[in-house]
């Protein structure tokens, strides 16, 4: 009888136990997650092998067989699925990149805009946020590529400027640099010229807080940035040889060519995203204090000074977090690129790739990964920013 007892004030106890209950929940959720990722992974395999269709990743090894209108590197047809794949990739990057940056730029213009004094500009960033923050990407995209792009002249009524950069339906002819004589030594000056920034930094900030004087860092840091990679051109030799395009009798030879739908995509994400960041940069500047805005101008501080110094530095603290948000909705917003024929990931791997060779389940994890793997790199660079420039309390 005691045994029994026992027994059931053990069973009682584990039942009643909140630590022992969730450790129980916890093992049967996880029993319950392996055992449909189970079923799915198996009822797969059966249905593949029913229709004849070999699973893996050998497919990466064949040829392609199709051209690509864009690709950042050497890329011919008869290279293999797995060639495809880091050009997709590169698209994808080089859409995000500029995307973000341009984004950043319109977006903070837009968010000091939004608290000018200027009855007008305040006005103008207002019109803009509320307009193009309610469209939908894709139909912006559309706009700027048929209704903005598509009605421009052919090759040979290109619109010109200086007879080197040419604009058309086709896209964006312009000069292509390659290696010159003094190429390797330019970028040796350059990465002189940047240790000469930074250690010129450090000690402006050294002298300012010794002596309380400021040094014109800008214009300082401009001038060697400027002037020693251009006087080791003078003595090496120019870095780049430009081919510039021409004019033929059909078309524009020769250059580097900016296709319409990256053209397209880069501006309509920028216009799009910069309007959700431009609030963001509103709402991180009205949370600093007013009282620092009063105390900075009663040191004398001219406006500029005090937004640049004062201002914007207390309150990225608030803005670094939602930013983070929006420049992972627009890395993933390039996938929408291919709505337009833009050479990216979803359009050549996970489109093109995925109908040549039937490998359904490896490009689509494959092309899951990629984006997975871009998000979680750009949270892990904003986080380490945000935690650098983040209040230390003592």
């Amino acid at each position: 009888m005691r045994t029994i007892a026992k027994a059931g004030a053990a069973r009682g106890s584990l039942l009643t136990d909140p630590q022992a209950r969730a450790f129980l929940f916890q093992v049967i959720a996880v029993i319950t997650v392996v055992a449909i990722g189970w079923f799915l992974f198996h009822n797969t395999q059966t249905n593949l092998a029913h229709r004849g269709i070999t699973s893996g990743f050998g497919f990466l090894d064949n040829a392609a067989g199709f051209g690509i209108s864009q690709h950042l590197i050497d890329y011919s047809e008869s290279d293999s699925y797995g060639r495809v794949f880091w050009v997709g990739l590169l698209n994808t990057l080089l859409v995000s990149i500029i995307g973000i940056i341009l984004a950043t730029i319109i977006g903070f213009i837009l968010g000091v805009a939004r608290l000018s004094p200027n009855w007008l500009i305040r006005k103008i960033a207002t019109v803009y946020i509320e307009t193009f923050r309610n469209i939908p990407p894709l139909l912006q995209i559309f706009f700027v590529y048929f209704a903005v792009l598509s009605p421009l002249p052919g090759p040979r009524e290109s619109l010109s400027l200086w007879d080197v950069v040419f604009i058309n339906n086709r896209g964006v002819q312009m000069p292509a640099p390659s290696a010159g004589e003094g190429f390797w030594s330019f970028w040796v000056a350059m990465f002189v010229a940047l240790v000469a920034i930074v250690m010129l930094n450090r000690w402006a900030r050294a002298r300012r807080h010794a002596t309380g004087q400021t040094f014109p860092i800008f214009s300082a840091s401009l001038a060697l940035f400027i002037a020693i990679p251009s006087i080791c051109s003078l003595v090496m030799g120019a870095p780049f040889l430009w081919e510039v395009p021409e004019l033929q009798r059909f078309n524009i030879r020769g250059g580097w060519v900016v296709i319409p739908e990256l053209v397209s995509i880069v501006l309509a994400l920028s216009i799009y995203t910069a309007a959700f960041i431009g609030e963001t940069v509103r709402a991180g500047i009205q949370s600093v204090s007013h009282g620092q805005t009063e105390a900075a101008a009663s040191l004398g501080l001219r406006p500029g000074r005090v937004l640049r110094l004062v201002i914007i530095p207390q309150a990225m603290r608030v803005i670094i977090p939602p930013l983070t948000s929006q420049y992972l909705n627009l890395a993933k917003n390039s996938s929408l690129a291919a709505a337009i024929g833009y050479p990216d990931m979803v359009s050549l791997f996970a489109g093109t790739v995925l109908n040549q060779t039937g490998q359904a389940i490896e490009t689509m994890a494959i092309t899951m990964s990629v984006y997975l793997a871009i998000s979680i790199s750009i949270s892990l660079l904003m986080n380490w920013y945000n935690k650098r420039i983040a209040l230390i309390e003592r």
